[in-house]
């Protein structure tokens, strides 16, 4: 059980490092505004709201890696609740979808993907983790 415990810990740990590196690709890729002051949420709110269609999309893919990755490292390190621990690293991510969506304004298609997306995609995560070799 503890292994399991850390198993999905780790998995959380990797979709949420993975997560921040394509963050900064992002930002490579659409760089903020100039003056953009990200003090506060009504700052971060209005940027999101005037991001392009490819910078959400970007966002949305950010999830869905994530998602994918982090049940595929949970359910390598896992023992006995392969499935289960990559599924949870899912849900998690769904959280973090939810709580973003509860803050900043989005697009209800962002939305909708950032719930319907990690779950599965973790699910195919634990897949690739266990298959025969």
């Amino acid at each position: 059980m503890l292994r399991s415990i850390l198993a999905i810990l780790a998995g959380v740990v990797a979709a949420f490092a993975l997560m921040f590196v394509l963050q900064l690709i992002g930002l490579r890729l659409f760089p903020l505004p100039p003056g953009s002051v990200l003090d506060n949420e009504v700052d971060l709110a209005r940027l999101v709201a005037q991001s392009s269609p490819g910078q959400k999309t970007w966002v949305v893919l950010e999830w869905a890696l994530a998602s994918f990755a982090g049940g595929w490292v949970a359910a390598r390190l896992g023992r006995d609740y392969r499935r289960g621990s990559a599924l949870v690293v899912g849900v998690v991510i769904t959280v973090g979808v939810l709580m973003n969506a509860s803050v900043l304004p989005q697009p209800l298609w962002m939305s909708a993907l950032g719930l319907l997306l990690p779950v599965p995609l973790a699910w195919c995560g634990w897949r690739l983790a266990t298959r025969p070799r």
